[in-house]
């Protein structure tokens, strides 16, 4: 048996809902983390190449937060490939749960069409592994449990955990499709990906054959130009994973502040879980963003509404000039 925290909120999650099959971490910004959204988001920016951190934290009232920093950096190169690599852990309860992965990806940029091949197709791959390990030692069970004196570290258990940690190797792919053609008033982008597509092994599972179950992302949105100098950017995002289903909308609203300086508003809504402002700017080639999940399931009325933080950075290297088609194409939320 975990500790008495994490018992209430597993048992709160039952009390609301089926048990969900999703296992990995999900982010308000994901178009910040490209790596874990869609591998053919891979050099998709405005430059040479793009590095990238984004820091969530969650569930903090109830016991150990759920925390989950993620570093990437993308390269785009001259002959129709872009390459990449990232990371990701996360720290989640009272028993030392951390989740890792590390990825290589390399996306093709050779499908364009239209008149001036500014209609364009990117097909990405995604390669690594995945870690799972939790500490034994951070866990508390039945049978330390004395009437008497109460639980007593102490005491010996008959539970044996014999595989405290799990590693295994893992693949995705995605496609993204985006419209760059200047000086429209609406610029379209959408991409579709999956992710665990080699079923890596869940050896923490206690039914045979277990696997981690496939996600699959959709995500779609629209660059809307209202003038030279303001676009508000609607978006969406849809991912499934086993029995477990996120839907989020949103939108936010980019405007010139200074010559080298851009300022972004907008929100997101998680349905049945989140609503979720966000906010930041562009300097140059440095972007920071933040936002803020403010919970309003049913589960928030029972955990003194614990809600979720999320911080961004992004810094983008150039050496060639800008061009009017890559404005669009690296959406900031």
């Amino acid at each position: 048996m975990k500790s008495l925290k994490f018992i209430c909120l597993f048992s709160l999650t039952l009390a609301m809902q089926n048990v969900k099959a999703q296992v990995d971490p999900h982010f308000t910004q994901y178009y910040v983390y490209p790596s874990w959204l869609n591998p053919a988001l891979t050099g998709v920016f405005d430059g040479d190449w793009r590095a990238s951190a984004i820091y969530r934290t969650q569930w903090g009232n109830i016991t150990s937060p759920f925390s989950t920093p993620g570093v990437s950096v993308d390269f785009q190169t001259n002959k129709n490939a872009n390459f990449g690599i990232s990371a990701l852990n996360q720290t989640a309860g009272d028993g030392g749960y951390n989740y890792t992965t590390a990825y290589g990806n390399a996306a093709f940029t050779g499908l364009r069409f239209g008149v001036n091949e500014t209609h364009r197709v990117v097909i990405g791959m995604q390669f690594g592994f995945i870690q799972r390990r939790f500490n034994p030692n951070k866990l508390s069970f039945g049978d330390q449990w004395n009437p008497i004196t109460g639980y007593n570290p102490s005491n010996p258990t008959g539970d044996i955990i014999a595989n405290n940690t799990t590693s295994s190797f893992d693949m995705g792919a995605g496609v993204l499709y985006f419209d760059g053609t200047p000086g429209k008033k609406a610029n379209i982008y959408g991409g579709f990906a999956m992710s665990h597509i080699t079923k890596p092994k869940d050896q923490f599972s206690n039914i045979d054959g277990a696997v981690i179950p496939i996600r699959y992302t959709a995500h779609a949105g629209m660059r809307i130009a209202v003038n030279p100098n303001f676009s508000i950017t609607p978006n969406l995002l849809y991912l499934r994973q086993g029995t477990a289903e996120e839907k989020m909308l949103g939108a936010y609203a980019q405007f010139k502040a200074a010559a080298n300086t851009d300022l972004m508003l907008g929100a997101n809504y998680r349905f049945e879980d989140a609503i979720s402002p966000y906010a930041g700017f562009v300097h140059k080639n440095f972007m920071v963003g933040v936002s803020y999940d403010i919970n309003a399931s049913d589960l928030g009325k029972y955990v003194n509404g614990s809600n979720s933080f999320e911080v961004s950075v992004s810094f983008i290297g150039k050496t060639k000039v800008k061009t009017p088609e890559a404005e669009f194409i690296c959406p900031r939320l």
